[in-house]
């Protein structure tokens, strides 16, 4: 689910309709209005479930007839389009533009291919088996907030967004306050790596006991040694994922 170009929820599962509940139920209020973007085919249950909801835009690869009857009721204003995903890599379009007065902005598209092999744990704890799925969840859904971001997520869902935010203890305070009463469990995710140890102390502070970043600092090390004083774990991805 999107809301002005910013994920306010994300949701995987074995299902589509499991997914959908995943998503809606990681922010139920971000969601009105918003845009919801599914990778399977929309069966009448999901359909069902989404109707109940506010919604400008919905995109899947496909719809069933009987999808489509419950989402077309009473919604006349409700865009449904049809996207086929597996036509096109995304990866084979180089550049994505952005238009400003005067001319446009270019730049490569952000799909670097990487692997949980090639990261690497800084603190002294490593991840538990639970921890390190929910922090490569985690991961791949950060790269679509805009920075400076962060996202607090479980193994299956998003949990709290903080988005676009001039520095980024303040994005840590605002995806904290909304997972607030989630955080069991919980892991977090920063686009960009940390200037300070502010953040980890914050985050230490709201009991989220696992972080994955980029790193890249000059004080990389405050934020390991404020990681271990907690009893932290966190992992070092060395990509940088940074959305204008």
């Amino acid at each position: 689910a999107l809301k002005h170009m910013n994920p306010c929820g994300i949701g995987q599962a074995d299902d589509i309709e499991t997914a959908w509940d995943y998503a809606y139920e990681s922010d139920p209020v971000s969601i009105f209005g918003g845009i919801v973007v599914l990778n399977r085919e929309v069966d009448a249950a999901t359909a069902e479930k989404m109707h109940g909801v506010f919604l400008e835009i919905i995109i899947a690869p496909s719809y069933t007839d009987e999808a489509l009857a419950i989402l077309t009721n009473k919604k006349k204003n409700l865009r449904i389009l049809a996207l086929p995903f597996d036509a096109q890599d995304a990866s084979e379009v180089e550049a994505e533009y952005t238009g400003v007065v005067g001319g446009l902005l270019v730049q490569n598209q952000d799909m670097v291919k990487e692997s949980p092999v090639d990261w690497q744990v800084v603190t002294k704890r490593q991840p538990t088996e639970t921890e390190a799925t929910a922090l490569e969840f985690a991961w791949k859904a950060i790269k679509y907030v805009k920075s400076n971001g962060i996202i607090v997520t479980n193994d299956h869902m998003t949990l709290g967004v903080g988005p676009g935010q001039t520095n980024r203890v303040a994005s840590v305070r605002i995806a904290i306050d909304q997972a607030k009463d989630r955080l069991d469990g919980a892991v977090l995710a920063s686009d960009a790596f940390f200037p300070f140890a502010d953040n980890v102390e914050e985050i230490a502070k709201a009991g989220i006991k696992a972080i994955i970043q980029p790193g890249g600092s000059v004080r990389d090390q405050e934020s390991i040694e404020a990681a271990d004083k907690h009893g932290l774990t966190m992992v070092f991805t060395g990509v940088r994922h940074f959305r204008h």
